[in-house]
């Protein structure tokens, strides 16, 4: 996944904020006059949504003489896959993730057991996304009691 620039977040900003994922997509002129305060030419703002269709951030279609965007993926999508690439970056995937699972707040955590017990089929009406096994942290969840991977379990990707 790209990262992207200050100037190629602002639009796809604007993107992520004011096209609906059934819309038909905005033109050129939507996305310069929806960059409040900034004071950029049109064909600067073109070639930004250019090079991000370029990138494959955004899915063009011709209107007449003029091109409408849209995002190519939601705004979720692409932080998830660039959370994802960063645990490419090298070392420990496992590491890297008890790590971040411990950063995170309490109601992140919340979400993310929720993700992981919904995942594996735990949660259900009145479940706390908790585990038959007694795992009580998300490390356990995601290591296995004392940091250690459950016996059996291969490390997934």
């Amino acid at each position: 996944m790209t990262r992207l620039g200050d100037l190629e977040r602002a639009v796809m900003d604007v993107l992520w904020d004011v096209v609906p994922g059934t819309s038909d997509g905005v033109t050129v002129r939507e996305v310069a006059d929806a960059l409040d305060g900034r004071e950029l030419a049109y064909t600067t703002v073109m070639t930004v949504l250019d090079r991000l269709a370029g990138k494959g951030m955004v899915q063009r279609e011709r209107e007449g003489r003029a091109w409408r965007y849209r995002p190519a993926a939601s705004r979720e999508a692409h932080i998830a896959q660039l959370m994802l690439d960063a645990l490419d970056l090298g070392g420990s995937r496992d590491a890297a993730l008890v790590r971040f699972a411990r950063s995170v707040t309490g109601t992140e955590a919340e979400v993310l057991r929720a993700a992981l017990g919904s995942e594996a089929g735990l949660t259900g009406p009145g479940s706390t996304g908790g585990d038959a096994g007694g795992a009580d942290t998300l490390t356990d969840r995601v290591d296995g009691p004392a940091g250690r991977r459950p016996a059996g379990e291969a490390a997934e990707r």
